[in-house]
């Protein structure tokens, strides 16, 4: 097996609900294969590490770069209104006053 490479995403920082900091090194942790019918498996040992159960709700995020998807991420539904308020209160911070 090879080693996993660690990456930083450029300019991103701050924390999210489940304590992780942004700003956290980001690994490759498994190269999926997609299937006939377009599902993908994520592997058991990412699904215990992550604490995915069956019926767990993800949400996909992706980012997008000359009108396709270069990155995608998952993140588990119960914590996403804390991500969202994360990223989103510091753009009312700076709102100016009427």
């Amino acid at each position: 097996m090879t080693k996993k490479k660690d990456v930083v995403p450029p300019g991103i920082s701050g924390d999210i609900s489940c304590g992780c900091d942004v700003g956290s090194v980001y690994k490759m942790e498994a190269l999926l294969s997609v299937d006939e019918r377009g599902q993908m498996v994520l592997p058991k040992d990412l699904r215990e590490k992550a604490g995915i159960r069956p019926g767990d709700k993800l949400a996909l995020f992706t980012l997008e770069k000359e009108g396709g998807f270069c990155c995608m991420a998952l993140v588990k539904a119960e914590n996403l209104s804390t991500l969202v308020t994360t990223i989103l209160k510091p753009l009312g911070e700076n709102v100016p006053e009427k």
